[in-house]
């Protein structure tokens, strides 16, 4: 069986990187993978799989036609908040692998937010037409059961993602603290000085080494830029483009402080205390989830020293979660393994 895999693969995201490789790691050994990705040749050198470029539409339609299956591979697709058209082209591929009578799983979606009628159409058509849905969280199943289209609920597949060791990091000063920023219009540039001058004292406070991560360059590199002059010799900006070498960063960390939803999810299941900056809905329902403390970026405290102090009480007295947490969480990730095992059998 061949199944073409339909994510924002290939464009640098090292949460959707996670997404693919955690994904690959799941499929049934009988399925071969054939992905779409923005960048075919690092994705196809990097995953060792048959790639095809996602905005060729002659490609595109040419290898739909030679699959026998098609998955949204996790995340938010199916969202018109940061893209209009993003929904549109998911859809359309969806819809058309339905017409063509392939099997079609929405695989660890988080569907929304939603705000246009005529992405709320297509999104409850597309999905009432899958072979089989599975979500990451409560509120994408309570839209579901709204719908009454049958799924399969199970946290975010990336806990169950298998991490690398990172070659060098046990040579950088410890404890160490990850900071992982990126580009929105609510980290106002009045926020990131806060934010900036904080880490300062934190740093200082704690003796920590800090570690920049940048979880996709082309929106978080210039924010580590910014802020690691003001940290200089006690912090590191490290660029990592592997996912499974993204997600071991965190064996050697004390604690993250995050906007990016799988940067506080692989932190979480690698033991970290985790802190978050919420820019996105996501974000909160895992905050939630975990009761894992945090700001909303737009409640974010103006002074810096109310946030220093913040973090240097949960950097000394927060708990991460405990190892049967993280292994309940990961054995219930794996539920979305048993969705493509049932779906493509």
């Amino acid at each position: 069986m061949r199944a073409l895999l339909s994510g924002y693969y290939g464009k640098g995201n090292g949460g959707d990187e996670a997404l693919l490789a955690t994904l690959l790691q799941m499929l049934p050994s009988h399925v071969t993978p054939v992905v779409l990705s923005g960048n075919p040749e690092e994705t196809r050198d990097r995953y060792g799989v048959e790639t095809y470029n996602r905005m060729a539409p002659l490609a595109v339609l040419q290898v739909l036609r030679s699959c026998d299956a098609l998955i949204w591979g996790g995340g938010s697709l199916i969202q018109d908040v940061t893209s209009t058209i993003s929904p549109f082209y998911y859809g359309g591929l969806m819809a058309l692998a339905q017409a063509m009578n392939l099997k079609t799983v929405a695989w660890a979606q988080g569907i929304g937010p939603l705000v246009r009628s005529q992405t709320r159409v297509l999104a409850r058509q597309t999905f009432s037409n899958c072979t089989k849905v599975s979500v990451r969280d409560r509120a994408s199943a309570s839209l579901l059961t709204d719908w009454q289209i049958p799924y399969t609920l199970a946290p975010d597949p990336v806990w169950a993602l298998e991490s690398q060791p990172v070659p060098g990091l046990w040579d950088l000063p410890a404890p160490r603290v990850a900071v992982t920023l990126r580009s929105h219009p609510q980290l106002t540039q009045a926020r990131l000085a806060n934010i900036t001058r904080a880490l300062v004292d934190f740093q200082k406070a704690t003796q920590a080494f800090i570690l920049l991560l940048p979880f996709q360059k082309s929106e978080d590199l210039s924010i580590a830029e910014a802020i690691q002059p003001h940290l200089r010799d006690v912090s590191r900006i490290l660029s990592l483009s592997d996912p499974q070498l993204l997600k071991g960063v965190f064996k050697g960390v004390e604690m993250a402080i995050g906007m990016r939803l799988h940067s506080l999810i692989m932190a979480a299941a690698e033991g970290c205390r985790c802190f978050a900056l919420s820019y996105d809905p996501k974000v909160n329902r895992l905050m939630e989830d975990l009761e894992m403390p945090g700001w909303d970026l737009a409640s974010l405290p103006d002074d810096p020293n109310l946030i220093s102090l913040t973090w240097m009480e949960h950097y000394a007295n927060g708990d991460p979660l405990s190892s049967e947490q993280i292994q309940v969480l990961v054995d219930r990730a794996l539920i979305h393994r048993d969705v493509l095992n049932a779906a493509l059998s």
